[in-house]
Protein backbone atom coordinates (compact mmCIF):
# COMPACT_ATOMS: atom_id res chain seq x y z
CA UNK A 1 0.00 0.00 0.00
CA UNK A 2 2.96 1.86 0.34
CA UNK A 3 5.24 3.07 -2.54
CA UNK A 4 8.87 1.33 -2.44
CA UNK A 5 11.99 2.49 0.00
CA UNK A 6 14.86 -0.21 0.14
CA UNK A 7 17.93 1.58 2.16
CA UNK A 8 20.86 -0.02 0.86
CA UNK A 9 22.90 -2.13 3.03
CA UNK A 10 25.82 -2.79 0.22
CA UNK A 11 26.50 -3.10 -2.89
CA UNK A 12 28.39 -6.03 -4.49
CA UNK A 13 29.82 -6.26 -8.21
CA UNK A 14 29.40 -9.82 -9.36
CA UNK A 15 31.10 -11.25 -11.95
CA UNK A 16 28.86 -12.42 -15.18
CA UNK A 17 26.10 -10.62 -13.45
CA UNK A 18 26.94 -6.85 -12.69
CA UNK A 19 25.95 -4.41 -10.13
CA UNK A 20 24.20 -5.69 -7.24
CA UNK A 21 23.07 -3.70 -4.42
CA UNK A 22 21.71 -5.00 -1.16
CA UNK A 23 19.29 -4.02 1.47
CA UNK A 24 15.90 -4.54 3.17
CA UNK A 25 12.50 -3.93 1.43
CA UNK A 26 11.03 -1.27 4.05
CA UNK A 27 7.75 -0.48 2.20
CA UNK A 28 6.14 -1.38 -1.10
CA UNK A 29 7.36 -4.19 -3.49
CA UNK A 30 10.47 -4.79 -5.54
CA UNK A 31 9.84 -6.64 -9.04
CA UNK A 32 12.17 -7.96 -11.93
CA UNK A 33 11.64 -4.82 -15.10
CA UNK A 34 10.45 -2.40 -12.43
CA UNK A 35 12.25 0.97 -12.83
CA UNK A 36 13.86 2.26 -9.66
CA UNK A 37 15.49 5.75 -8.66
CA UNK A 38 18.48 6.14 -5.77
CA UNK A 39 18.62 8.59 -3.67
CA UNK A 40 20.20 10.88 -2.98
CA UNK A 41 22.43 10.77 -5.85
CA UNK A 42 19.65 10.36 -8.10
CA UNK A 43 20.85 7.15 -10.74
CA UNK A 44 17.64 5.29 -12.54
CA UNK A 45 17.73 2.70 -14.09
CA UNK A 46 16.19 -1.16 -14.85
CA UNK A 47 15.93 -3.85 -12.36
CA UNK A 48 17.22 -6.95 -14.06
CA UNK A 49 16.23 -10.02 -11.29
CA UNK A 50 15.75 -9.79 -7.71
CA UNK A 51 17.35 -12.69 -5.54
CA UNK A 52 17.22 -13.51 -2.05
CA UNK A 53 18.95 -16.70 -0.75
CA UNK A 54 20.41 -17.43 -4.02
CA UNK A 55 16.89 -17.86 -4.79
CA UNK A 56 15.20 -15.74 -7.64
CA UNK A 57 12.09 -13.73 -6.06
CA UNK A 58 8.87 -12.60 -9.11
CA UNK A 59 8.48 -10.48 -5.76
CA UNK A 60 9.87 -9.05 -2.88
CA UNK A 61 7.85 -7.64 -0.21
CA UNK A 62 8.65 -5.72 3.58
CA UNK A 63 10.66 -7.71 5.69
CA UNK A 64 12.81 -9.21 2.57
CA UNK A 65 16.73 -8.97 2.41
CA UNK A 66 17.51 -9.18 -1.61
CA UNK A 67 20.05 -8.76 -3.60
CA UNK A 68 18.75 -6.86 -6.90
CA UNK A 69 20.74 -6.70 -10.16
CA UNK A 70 20.12 -3.73 -12.01
CA UNK A 71 21.25 -2.39 -15.55
CA UNK A 72 23.94 0.45 -16.52
CA UNK A 73 24.89 1.00 -12.86
CA UNK A 74 28.72 1.09 -11.86
CA UNK A 75 29.41 -0.26 -8.35
CA UNK A 76 30.81 3.23 -7.86
CA UNK A 77 27.35 4.87 -8.52
CA UNK A 78 25.07 3.52 -5.38
CA UNK A 79 26.12 3.32 -2.56
CA UNK A 80 25.16 2.16 1.26
CA UNK A 81 22.62 4.32 2.91
CA UNK A 82 21.25 5.09 -0.80
CA UNK A 83 17.33 4.45 -0.75
CA UNK A 84 15.84 2.82 -3.49
CA UNK A 85 12.57 3.51 -4.83
CA UNK A 86 9.77 2.85 -7.89
CA UNK A 87 10.82 6.41 -10.05
CA UNK A 88 6.85 6.39 -10.90
CA UNK A 89 5.41 6.29 -8.06
CA UNK A 90 6.15 8.69 -5.18
CA UNK A 91 10.65 8.14 -5.91
CA UNK A 92 12.30 8.97 -3.04
CA UNK A 93 14.75 12.44 -3.43
CA UNK A 94 17.28 14.24 -1.29
CA UNK A 95 16.46 16.08 1.64
CA UNK A 96 18.12 19.54 1.33
CA UNK A 97 16.97 19.75 5.46
CA UNK A 98 14.28 18.37 7.52
CA UNK A 99 12.23 19.06 10.97
CA UNK A 100 12.48 16.57 13.58
CA UNK A 101 11.61 16.26 17.43
CA UNK A 102 14.38 15.12 19.25
CA UNK A 103 15.04 13.79 22.63
CA UNK A 104 18.46 14.35 24.40
CA UNK A 105 19.51 11.14 26.52
CA UNK A 106 22.40 11.78 27.58
CA UNK A 107 24.81 14.97 27.06
CA UNK A 108 27.45 15.80 28.99
CA UNK A 109 26.90 19.25 28.18
CA UNK A 110 24.21 21.81 26.51
CA UNK A 111 23.80 21.73 22.85
CA UNK A 112 23.23 24.69 20.57
CA UNK A 113 22.49 25.78 17.22
CA UNK A 114 25.32 24.68 14.66
CA UNK A 115 25.83 21.08 16.81
CA UNK A 116 26.90 18.54 14.06
CA UNK A 117 26.73 15.06 15.31
CA UNK A 118 26.36 11.92 13.15
CA UNK A 119 22.95 10.66 12.64
CA UNK A 120 22.44 7.15 11.99
CA UNK A 121 18.94 6.62 10.19
CA UNK A 122 18.01 3.56 8.03
CA UNK A 123 21.40 2.43 7.01
CA UNK A 124 22.62 5.81 6.08
CA UNK A 125 25.37 7.46 8.77
CA UNK A 126 25.95 11.38 7.91
CA UNK A 127 26.67 14.30 10.32
CA UNK A 128 23.87 16.87 10.39
CA UNK A 129 23.21 20.18 11.76
CA UNK A 130 21.27 21.33 14.29
CA UNK A 131 20.38 24.43 12.17
CA UNK A 132 18.16 26.02 13.94
CA UNK A 133 16.39 24.54 18.17
CA UNK A 134 12.87 25.69 17.41
CA UNK A 135 11.09 25.19 20.12
CA UNK A 136 11.23 23.17 23.31
CA UNK A 137 8.71 21.08 24.56
CA UNK A 138 6.74 18.81 26.60
CA UNK A 139 8.79 15.69 26.00
CA UNK A 140 5.22 13.67 27.75
CA UNK A 141 2.20 16.00 26.26
CA UNK A 142 4.46 17.23 23.22
CA UNK A 143 3.12 20.78 24.50
CA UNK A 144 5.30 24.00 23.63
CA UNK A 145 7.15 24.89 26.71
CA UNK A 146 10.12 27.62 24.90
CA UNK A 147 10.33 29.43 21.79
CA UNK A 148 14.01 29.10 20.36
CA UNK A 149 15.60 27.98 23.22
CA UNK A 150 19.33 28.89 23.68
CA UNK A 151 20.39 25.36 24.08
CA UNK A 152 19.16 22.06 24.79
CA UNK A 153 20.22 19.65 27.60
CA UNK A 154 19.59 15.80 28.61
CA UNK A 155 16.13 14.83 29.20
CA UNK A 156 14.96 17.92 26.72
CA UNK A 157 13.08 17.49 23.98
CA UNK A 158 12.89 19.89 21.40
CA UNK A 159 11.65 20.24 17.08
CA UNK A 160 15.25 21.16 15.75
CA UNK A 161 15.06 21.81 12.02
CA UNK A 162 18.57 19.63 10.56
CA UNK A 163 20.49 19.96 7.63
CA UNK A 164 22.30 16.58 6.32
CA UNK A 165 26.21 17.61 5.75
CA UNK A 166 26.25 15.67 2.70
CA UNK A 167 23.44 14.55 0.72
CA UNK A 168 20.84 12.04 2.22
CA UNK A 169 17.77 10.56 1.81
CA UNK A 170 15.33 10.78 4.70
CA UNK A 171 10.93 10.95 4.96
CA UNK A 172 9.25 11.89 7.59
CA UNK A 173 8.20 8.67 10.35
CA UNK A 174 3.93 9.68 9.39
CA UNK A 175 5.18 8.54 5.58
CA UNK A 176 7.51 5.83 5.79
CA UNK A 177 8.41 4.45 9.71
CA UNK A 178 11.64 3.21 8.95
CA UNK A 179 13.12 6.31 7.09
CA UNK A 180 11.86 8.64 9.83
CA UNK A 181 13.44 7.50 13.11
CA UNK A 182 17.28 8.28 13.71
CA UNK A 183 19.64 7.94 16.40
CA UNK A 184 22.27 11.02 17.00
CA UNK A 185 25.34 9.61 17.85
CA UNK A 186 28.31 11.78 19.58
CA UNK A 187 31.62 10.79 21.82
CA UNK A 188 31.04 7.17 21.26
CA UNK A 189 27.06 6.99 22.49
CA UNK A 190 24.07 7.65 21.53
CA UNK A 191 23.39 11.56 22.67
CA UNK A 192 19.54 11.66 21.62
CA UNK A 193 16.77 10.32 18.99
CA UNK A 194 14.95 11.48 17.10
CA UNK A 195 11.70 11.33 14.68
CA UNK A 196 11.38 13.24 11.52
CA UNK A 197 7.75 15.23 11.02
CA UNK A 198 8.58 16.94 7.61
CA UNK A 199 11.38 16.86 4.70
CA UNK A 200 12.63 19.52 2.77
CA UNK A 201 13.46 17.56 -0.55
CA UNK A 202 15.88 19.11 -2.89
CA UNK A 203 15.04 18.52 -6.96
CA UNK A 204 17.46 16.54 -8.68
CA UNK A 205 19.85 19.26 -10.12
CA UNK A 206 18.33 21.84 -9.25
CA UNK A 207 18.47 23.76 -6.28
CA UNK A 208 14.91 23.51 -6.06
CA UNK A 209 12.97 22.75 -3.06
CA UNK A 210 9.78 21.10 -2.73
CA UNK A 211 7.61 20.59 0.72
CA UNK A 212 6.11 16.72 1.78
CA UNK A 213 4.70 16.88 5.03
Amino acid sequence: DKPLRLPLQDVYKIGGIGTVPVGRVETGVLKPGMVVTFAPVNVTTEVKSVEMHHESLPEATPGDNVGFNVKNVSVKDIRRGNVAGDSKNDPPMEAGSFNAQVIILNHPGQISQGYAPVLDCHTAHIACKFAELKEKIDRRSGKKLEDNPKNLKSGDAAIVEMIPGKPMCVESFSTYPPLGRFAVRDMRQTVAVGVIKSVEKKAAGAGKVTKSA
